[in-house]
């Protein structure tokens, strides 16, 4: 392997990781939400078995 093939990887595994970080940063946020305002956006609503998902 080249090391522009391996900082490509560790780029892309980087990346991946920050994705993971911010969904969960934003379901954390919205969980955080009063029952109220979570309805009326349709959260959990819009994901179905999430809780099954994420045990």
């Amino acid at each position: 392997m080249n090391q522009l093939t391996i900082l490509h990887s560790v780029k892309r595994y980087i990346g991946k990781v920050r994705t993971l970080r911010n969904e969960i940063r934003t379901e954390r946020l919205l969980n955080s939400l009063p029952a109220e305002v979570r309805m009326d956006i349709g959260w959990p609503d819009l994901h179905e078995g999430w809780q099954q998902r994420h045990k």
